[in-house]
């Protein structure tokens, strides 16, 4: 086992409660009550990742990988995100209806694909915006991540169509305004990561299932029902495994792709599509890097750590992104068969980056730092060296090894920051 206390590094970081949250703070459900006080963090036992259930210890790649890693993918199914179901990919389709070799005044070549969940054009379906540098001669590595906002707000260009996006509050939807476009370009970066020989593919996640409670009879999970089922069951997937097998099927679209290089596929979320991503990671082992950004509680955040954002508040304001046997762990966390640490090491050897804000105290920075401590014997394992340190870095002093981490300033959100340090981690393990 493996023990913590709330001043297990001998180094930590001041991080400030001052500053505002981006502005879905309010709707995403935070609690006036949540400690924010290190002294109270408490002392805690994180399950050991290379323990096996019957008590055996893992002492080689071969066990971890036959053995140790299905069962953990089983106990967070079972326990945390629901069961993903096995088949109904064969009945995907992909159909293309925008490529334009001139884009972004001859930067870059655009596709935009529709791709059929259902198969049926009458049922559900995504679009996939794919941008790629026009000056690539070979295929290049991809940054494919979901967005809350649709496609059209990730860029200014005005031949991304605009969807139809629904309003959260009002589980409504209608046609994106033209006003909107390009509204959150600056969580992109999308010249940066061309300039630097990437490209980057997006989906709008709402596409996939719409994020309100009783957003599951507008996306996909419902295809998967048994005769005469209307319900989840309790150990049925909930929202962010939907969001995860989305993201699945645009791989399987840009394995297509002939400028795209799928084996050098990086995938990354932000806030609860952190999660998302790591989640995605954890199941698809196609992705050769997963990026997830100020992911939090139910991400990689320890949940057995008592600091900002809890199970309880998870299950309580957004029980329909997990499987309904997470609500029992609301109130007995210690009880969970599994913790952020072991979702992290169900990526191993891949690398996976993740970081924290200095005012997103609510997402628990140092949570996600000692969860990548506490992941790194997996990577040692596999004959990598996880993140190398037991201390807390300062704020924008970024580890990279096959563990990536940083702090910054700021709020909750996706910085140009943040950005430089994905594209330079990307150059280090994915060139």
């Amino acid at each position: 086992m493996i023990h913590f206390s709330a001043a297990c590094t001998r180094r930590t970081v001041s991080i400030s409660l001052a500053g505002a949250f981006f502005n879905w703070s309010t709707a995403y459900g935070q609690s006036s009550t949540a400690n924010y006080d290190e002294s109270k963090a408490g002392t805690y036992t994180l399950p050991d990742p290379l323990i096996l259930q019957d008590g055996q210890r893992v002492r080689d790649a071969q066990t971890w990988d036959k053995r140790r890693r299905p069962e953990l993918l089983g106990l967070f199914a079972e326990n945390v995100y629901g069961r993903t179901p096995h088949g109904g990919t064969e009945s995907v389709r992909f159909e293309p209806f925008d490529l334009d070799k001139n884009a972004l005044n001859g930067k870059a070549i655009r596709k935009q694909v529709t791709i059929y969940l259902s198969g049926k054009k009458d049922g559900p379906k995504m679009d996939l915006l794919l941008y790629v540098p026009s000056a690539a001669k070979k295929p290049v590595p991809v940054f494919l991540g979901l967005n809350f906002d649709g496609n059209h707000a990730i860029t200014s260009d005005p031949a991304v169509r605009l969807p139809e996006v629904w309003n959260i509050k009002f589980k409504t939807k209608r046609r994106a305004l033209e006003s909107s476009r390009g509204a959150t370009a600056s969580r992109w970066q999308l010249d940066k990561i061309l300039d630097r020989g990437y490209g980057l593919a997006t989906i709008y996640y709402c596409d996939i299932e719409p994020d309100f409670n009783g957003g599951l009879q507008y996306g996909i999970r419902p295809l998967f029902f048994k005769p005469g089922q209307t319900e989840p069951a309790p150990d049925d997937w909930g929202a962010i495994g939907a969001w995860s097998w989305g993201v699945s099927r645009a791989l399987d679209y840009l394995e297509t792709d002939e400028d795209v290089d799928s084996r050098r596929v990086a995938a990354m979320g932000h806030s609860r599509l952190g999660k998302t991503m790591l989640w995605t990671g954890a199941q698809d082992t196609r992705f050769a890097l997963i990026i997830a950004n100020c992911p939090g509680e139910g991400g990689a955040s320890l949940s057995r750590r008592n600091y900002g954002e809890t199970v309880k508040n998870l299950t309580t304001h957004f029980p329909y992104w997990f499987c309904t046997n997470y609500q029992k762990y609301a109130d007995h966390v210690d009880r969970l068969p599994v913790d952020a640490h072991e979702l992290i090491a169900l990526s191993a050897p891949r690398p996976v980056y993740i970081t924290g804000a200095e005012d997103d105290k609510w997402a628990d920075p140092k949570g996600e730092f000692l969860a990548e401590v506490a992941a790194s014997p997996v990577y040692r394992l596999l004959g990598k060296k996880g993140i190398g340190t037991d201390q807390m870095p300062l704020v924008h002093q970024p580890i990279m090894e096959t563990l990536g981490f940083h702090i910054r300033a700021g709020k909750h959100d996706v910085t140009a920051y943040d950005w430089d340090q994905f594209l330079k981690f990307a150059d280090l393990r994915l060139r």
